[in-house]
């Protein structure tokens, strides 16, 4: 019988919230793509950068942090584009 714990653990302590919240959030920008809405997804892209940006530094590497920055400065782009 294999120990679940440890094969789980084993998994999962090679990430860290960066890599969770990354996977959250291609999975949610997928989800508005297929709604077909500009506005959708900027909002989606302005709440991930917001969390990204203001998630703890310790927890994540800085190259996640210029990534959230990044969506909110593209967020409001996208915004005012839309139609």
């Amino acid at each position: 019988m294999i120990p679940l714990q440890s094969l789980i653990d084993g998994f999962l302590l090679d990430y860290h919230l960066g890599h969770i919240l990354l996977v959250a959030f291609a999975v949610t920008t997928v989800g508005a793509l297929l709604l077909k809405s500009q506005r959708v997804l900027a909002a989606n892209l302005a709440l991930f950068g917001l969390i990204f940006a203001v998630a703890p530094f310790t927890t994540m590497s800085a190259p996640f942090i210029f990534f959230g920055l990044a969506l909110l400065v593209i967020a409001p782009l996208l915004w005012t584009t839309a139609r």
